[in-house]
C-alpha cells in the first residue's frame, strides 16, 4: 500500500515494534546534499552521503589516457581529464601493453580519497537490478549471497541468456526471479553499453563516457525489495522516482510501502537518526550489558578495543566473557558497516583461554558478516589474542565524509567539515521558516563557517526560502554551533544589527545585495 502522505506521529508510534523491521530513509529535499539511511530494528545500520560537490565516482566509466608507466610499482597513472589521475596496477589491465599516451577504456573501482587519486581497471562490469554485465568476459557467475537452492538455477538462467563476448554475473537480488525478468535487465545494460562503446568512438581522450545512478537510485537497485519494509522520502520528486523505480524492476518478494514525509521537521531528526548519526562519529560505543568498545581509526588499519566496563555478570568469568564477547561481536559487525570502515581491522576481545570459545566467536563473526555488501574476511586469533579481520573499503567512511581534521589542534582530533554544519543549519533555517513565516533571521556563528556559508549558500537560500538570512561572526562561538539571535520582519531584524553593531566593535555581519 503506498500513501500519498506519511504520517509522522503514526509512524513513530510503530517504530518500535517488528511491522516495520527494515527501512530506508532518504533525506534528498536538499540539491547540496543527499542522504540515505538504513534502519534495521529500530537502529541506525547503514547510512550514506553525496554531496553535489563531491560526488561519489565509484563506478563512473573514462576514456583515459596513459601520462606515465612505473615500471618498479607495476603501475601507471592515467589522466581522466578535469585535471583528475587515476592509479592503474598492470594486472588490472587484462594483457593490455600498457604504454605512455595509450588511450584505454576504464572504470573507477576506488574513489580519491586522503591525497591518493582514483584507481582504475579496464575490466568494465555494469550493474543492474538482477545482472551484472562484463564486457569482454566470459564468466557467468553467481552471488555468494544466493541460497544454494537457487544457486543452480540462476546460474543455469545466466548461461542460456549470456551473449557471446560478455560475462554475467547474477546478484542478490535475483533470487526467485524467472528467466525472462533476467532477460530483461541483460537487454537494459546491452543497450547502455552500446551507447558506452559508440561514445567511446567518438570522443577524444580523456573524457568521461558513463555514470552510475545517483545515490538513492544505486541503493534502490542493490537492495533486495523482500528485505525492506518500507521507505520513506522527504521530496515529491523523489517520491515519484522510487514509485516508478519499484515499477519499472517489479519485486520477486513484497514490495515496501513508500511513503512522502511531510512536516515541518527534518526526516532524519524526527526519526531520532540524526542522534544515531552522532554517536557514530564517537570513539566509544556503549552496548547494553554495560561493556564498551573503543574504535580508532588510523592511515593503515581500525582498531577496536573491547571493555566490560560496568557488565559484571552472573559470578562465572568463563560465561561473562564469553557473554561481552559474543554481544561485542555484534556490535563491531554493525559500527564497520555503519561507520563503513574497511581495510585491515583488529579487535582486541576479551581474553579466552578456551579454545571452543574462541571458536564459538569466529564462527558468529563470520556468520555476521555472510550478507555483508563489503565482503569481509575473519582469519583468527593472533597469538597475542588480537582477532584480525579485512573488510573491502567500498567508500569514504563516515569520519571522513562528516568531518574534516581540527584546525585548532594541527589536525590532532577533528571537527565537523564546513559543509556539514552549513547542512544542519540549512535544516534548521527550514524548521523556523515553516514554523512562523519570519521575513528575516539573524543567526550567530563562527567566523569561519558564517564566512563559508555566505560565500557558497546565501543568495541560493534567501531564494529557496523567501526570507532574509544574516549571519553575524561570533569570534568565541563553537566551531560547529550556531544561535538564532533574531528573527521577525526585516525592520526588526536590521533594528537589532544596528544595536549590536554600535555595542561590538568590529561586529561582523554577512548579507546579500538587496538590489
Amino acid at each position: 500500500m503506498v500513501r500519498e502522505e506519511c504520517k509522522p506521529f503514526a509512524l513513530r508510534r510503530r517504530w518500535s515494534g517488528v511491522i516495520c523491521d527494515r527501512k530506508i530513509f532518504a533525506n534528498v529535499i536538499d540539491p547540496e546534499e543527499t542522504r540515505v539511511a538504513i534502519v534495521e530494528g529500530g537502529r541506525l545500520n547503514e547510512i550514506f552521503v553525496e554531496r553535489m560537490w563531491d560526488r561519489q565516482r565509484s563506478g563512473e566509466i573514462y576514456k583515459a589516457r596513459v601520462d606515465s608507466v612505473i615500471p618498479g610499482m607495476n603501475a601507471a597513472f592515467l589522466n581522466l581529464g578535469e585535471g583528475r589521475n587515476a592509479f592503474l596496477y598492470l594486472e588490472d589491465a587484462r594483457g593490455t601493453e600498457v604504454r605512455q599516451n595509450l588511450d584505454l577504456l576504464v572504470q573507477v573501482t576506488k574513489t580519491a580519497r586522503k591525497g591518493k587519486g582514483a584507481r582504475v581497471t579496464t575490466r568494465i562490469s555494469l550493474p543492474g537490478r538482477f545482472l551484472v554485465l562484463v564486457p569482454g568476459g566470459h564468466e557467468t557467475g553467481v552471488s555468494r549471497r544466493v541460497s544454494e537452492e537457487q544457486r543452480e538455477r540462476l546460474r543455469g538462467y545466466a548461461r542460456a541468456i549470456r551473449p557471446d563476448g560478455f560475462g554475467i554475473i547474477v546478484r542478490t537480488a535475483a533470487e526467485g526471479v524467472d528467466q525472462d525478468i533476467l532477460e530483461e535487465d541483460l537487454e537494459n545494460l546491452l543497450h547502455i553499453w552500446d551507447g558506452i562503446s559508440r561514445m567511446a568512438r567518438e570522443q577524444d581522450a580523456p573524457c568521461l563516457l558513463y555514470q552510475d545512478l545517483g545515490l538513492v537510485g544505486r541503493i534502490l537497485r542493490d537492495e533486495p525489495f523482500g528485505a525492506v519494509d518500507e521507505i520513506i522520502v522527504d521530496s515529491e520528486e523523489e517520491y515519484r522516482n522510487v514509485l516508478a523505480f519499484l515499477e519499472r524492476f517489479p519485486s520477486n518478494g513484497s514490495t515496501p510501502e513508500v511513503n512522502l514525509h511531510r512536516g515541518n521537521i527534518p526526516i532524519l531528526e524526527f526519526y531520532g537518526i540524526e542522534k544515531d548519526l552522532e554517536s557514530a562519529l564517537e570513539r566509544k560505543v556503549w552496548l547494553g550489558s554495560g561493556a564498551y568498545l573503543v574504535i580508532d581509526q588510523t592511515e593503515a588499519l581500525t582498531v577496536i578495543d573491547v571493555n566490560t566496563g560496568k557488565f559484571t555478570g552472573d559470578g562465572d568469568p568463563r560465561s561473562t566473557i564469553l557473554r561481552t564477547n559474543l554481544e561485542s561481536a555484534r556490535e563491531v559487525a554493525r559500527q564497520l558497516r555503519l561507520r563503513a570502515l574497511g581495510g585491515i581491522v583488529v579487535v582486541d576481545f576479551i581474553d579466552m583461554e578456551d579454545e571452543e570459545d574462541q571458536r564459538e566467536l569466529l564462527d558468529t563473526l563470520r556468520e555476521l558478516f555472510r550478507n555483508d555488501r563489503s565482503r569481509a574476511r575473519v582469519f583468527g586469533v593472533t597469538p597475542l589474542g588480537l582477532v584480525e579481520l579485512t573488510r573491502k573499503r567500498a567508500r569514504s567512511d563516515i569520519r571522513a565524509s562528516f568531518t574534516r581534521g581540527c584546525p585548532f589542534c594541527g589536525g590532532t582530533g577533528v571537527v565537523p567539515r564546513e559543509e556539514s554544519i552549513a547542512m544542519s543549519l540549512k535544516r534548521f533555517i527550514r524548521k523556523v521558516v515553516l514554523s512562523g513565516r519570519p521575513e528575516a533571521l539573524l543567526i550567530e556563528l563562527h567566523p569561519t563557517v558564517a564566512s563559508f556559508v555566505a560565500d557558497s549558500f546565501l543568495p541560493l537560500w534567501e531564494e529557496e526560502f523567501g526570507t532574509r538570512l544574516f549571519l553575524r561572526q561570533v569570534p568565541d562561538s563553537s566551531w560547529d554551533k550556531y544561535r538564532l539571535e533574531t528573527q521577525g520582519s526585516l525592520k526588526q531584524v536590521e533594528h537589532r544589527i544596528d544595536l549590536l553593531e554600535k555595542r561590538v566593535a568590529g561586529s561582523v555581519v554577512h548579507r546579500t545585495d538587496p538590489s
